[in-house]
């Protein structure tokens, strides 16, 4: 089928976020009185439960912390303060390489660009206008979060939200995701995915994507995409494409 969509993960995968959010949730336990500390390297494991909830939940059973529901939800609220604060400041998160040329081209050769995440609503706007200056809805078509699906990744229920709002069929879209819960994801959902691993994913097992890639430069692109978004001023190219 013609390529009609492109539906993206947000951290990780639009930007190195996970470094943002890593010392966010530092400075949310450290201001409630926790002893606990993220490393990059604790951090990596954590990453492998979809959710910010869910990560406290589980970090805090795994070191015997008693932590009541309201008390993870005034964690999470005030990390997720932070990271909006954090993201703020000027020069903090760049776009990961290729991504801004990516979705321009796709956005000009007709294509509609999605966004499927686990992270909430309000960090995606964050990220947008950190790095494009703009709300989301003027960057992506649709925008499906954790927020509003009832399991989160490896759960296809965040992609499956956004091919319906896209009204495109799995046959016509691919995903473009960074972890091994989002590959999941994307593959139940029906998606071919394109995985670009990012500094805290780079050691997941991606040998059943479709394809996998250091970054979304151009000649780095595999074909099938490369072929949707190639113009007369880039024949050159062509060749470069895999």
């Amino acid at each position: 089928m013609t390529l009609r969509a492109l539906i993206f993960d947000v951290d990780g995968t639009l930007a190195e976020t996970e470094v943002v959010h890593r010392i966010a949730y530092n400075i949310a336990f450290a201001e409630a009185g926790l002893d606990w500390y993220w490393t990059k390297d604790a951090f990596i494991k954590i990453l492998r439960n979809a959710g910010a909830k869910e990560q406290m939940r589980a970090y805090a059973k795994q070191v015997g912390t008693p932590l009541s529901e309201k008390e993870i939800i005034s964690l999470h609220d005030c990390k997720m303060y932070t990271y909006r604060e954090l993201l703020k400041e000027s020069g903090r998160l760049q776009l990961r390489e290729g991504v801004r040329d990516l979705i321009s081209r796709a956005r000009h050769k007709g294509l509609k660009i999605g966004i499927a995440t686990a992270s909430h609503r309000m960090n995606v706007e964050s990220l947008c206008q950190a790095c494009w200056g703009k709300s989301a809805d003027r960057i992506f078509n649709v925008v499906a979060t954790g927020e509003e699906v009832q399991a989160k990744k490896p759960s296809p229920d965040v992609y499956q939200l956004a091919l319906n709002r896209l009204a495109v069929h799995p046959d016509e879209a691919i995903a473009i995701e960074d972890s091994q819960n989002g590959l999941r994801a994307g593959l139940d959902a029906g998606l071919r995915v394109l995985v670009t691993p990012s500094d805290f994913t780079r050691a997941d097992d991606f040998s059943n994507a479709t394809w996998v890639r250091d970054n979304l430069a151009l000649d780095t692109l595999p074909n099938a995409l490369f072929e949707a978004l190639k113009d007369e001023a880039t024949p050159a190219l062509a060749q470069m494409a895999r």
